[in-house]
C-alpha cells in the first residue's frame, strides 16, 4: 500500500514532537546514563496479532536523531503479521535511537491499533458490497496520520475536512429552516458534492429533489435502512451511520447501503501491542 500524507508536514510533526518530549533540557537520562560512543541494536515487535501502520514515520523520528541508523523494515503498512513478529531492525548510535523511542513507538501503537481495528470491521462486511468509512472523529492535528491507518485497515476516508464535501445536518437545517432550503442555498453556493443527513425517510425525496448528491441515514434501524434504500433506488448513494458496532454492521451492510461510516475507527482504537527492545552492540 502506498505511503501518502498529502497536505502533512512530517518533519514539523517529528519536530514539534521532540519540542514536546524533550524541552530545552534534552534527554537527560540517556545523555548522562549512556557514554556517548555507545552504539544500539535494536527490534520493534508486535506482542499481538496487529494490522501494522506507520512505520515510515517512526522511521523519520529517528533519523531526525540520527541520519545514519541502520533501519531495516521487515513488513510494510498495512500488512496482518501474528504476536510475537519482528517488524523492525535498528542499528546505531544509542543515545539518540533512545531519545526517539517513545515518539516512534507511540505513534507506530496508536495508528496499528487504528489499522486493526478498522480491519476487523472490514472483514466482518466482506462480500456485502458495502464500503467502510472513518469519519472527523479524529485527535486534533492527527487527523492526516489516523486517516493514513485507517486505510492501511482497508477503509475509505471520508471527508478530510470541512473544506472538500458539505454535509447538511440537522442544525444546519434548523437554522435554513429545512431540508429543502439548507440544500438549495448549497447548490447556489456551487458545492459539487452536498451530503444530506436524514433521519427519517420522509427527508428523502425533499433532500434529493433539492440537489443532494448523497444521503447519510443517520441512526435507522436495518428494517428503516432497508426501506430508505429502496426509495433512493440507485439516484445517490446511500450511508449508513451512528452507532454502528462490530456486532451491527453486518447487519447494516446486508441492507443494501452503499457505505457505512464508523466514528469509533479513530475514537476508540485501543493502542496495539507494540515492544522495542534495544542490546548494546559490543
Amino acid at each position: 500500500m502506498s505511503f501518502a500524507l498529502d497536505n502533512f508536514d512530517l518533519d514539523a510533526f517529528v519536530a514539534t514532537t521532540f519540542v514536546e518530549d524533550l524541552g530545552e533540557a534534552g534527554d537527560i537520562t540517556s545523555n548522562a546514563v549512556i557514554p556517548a560512543n555507545a552504539h544500539f541494536r535494536g527490534i520493534m515487535d508486535s506482542r499481538d496479532s496487529i494490522v501494522v501502520a506507520g512505520l515510515k514515520i517512526a522511521e523519520a523520528f529517528f533519523r531526525a536523531l540520527d541520519p545514519e541508523i541502520a533501519i531495516e523494515r521487515l513488513v510494510e503498512d498495512g500488512d496482518f503479521v501474528p504476536g510475537g513478529t519482528d517488524i523492525m531492525y535498528l542499528s546505531g548510535s544509542a543515545r539518540p535511537m533512545l531519545t526517539a523511542e517513545r515518539s516512534a513507538l507511540n505513534t507506530v501503537q496508536h495508528l496499528s491499533g487504528i489499522a486493526t481495528m478498522t480491519r476487523s470491521y472490514v472483514n466482518e462486511i466482506e462480500g456485502t458490497g458495502a464500503i467502510l468509512r472513518d469519519t472527523r472523529k479524529t485527535i486534533p492535528g492527527m487527523r492526516v496520520l489516523e486517516k493514513y491507518a485507517t486505510r492501511m485497515g482497508g477503509a475509505e476516508n471520508h471527508r478530510m475536512g470541512l473544506w472538500d464535501a458539505a454535509m447538511i445536518k440537522d442544525n444546519h437545517v434548523a437554522v435554513a429552516g429545512s431540508v429543502e432550503e439548507a440544500v438549495r442555498r448549497a447548490v447556489d453556493a456551487g458545492i459539487a458534492e452536498i451530503i444530506v443527513e436524514v433521519d427519517r425517510t420522509g427527508q428523502i425525496e425533499p433532500a434529493i429533489d433539492a440537489g443532494a448528491t448523497q444521503l447519510l441515514l443517520d441512526n435507522m434501524p436495518p428494517e428503516m435502512l432497508r426501506h430508505a434504500v429502496r426509495m433512493v433506488g440507485e439516484r445517490v448513494p446511500c450511508e449508513a451511520s451512528g452507532g454502528v458496532t462490530l456486532e451491527s454492521i453486518r447487519e447494516i451492510a446486508e441492507t443494501g447501503v452503499d457505505y457505512i461510516s464508523v466514528g469509533r475507527l479513530t475514537q476508540s482504537a485501543p493502542a496495539a501491542d507494540i515492544g522495542l527492545d534495544f542490546a548494546e552492540i559490543s
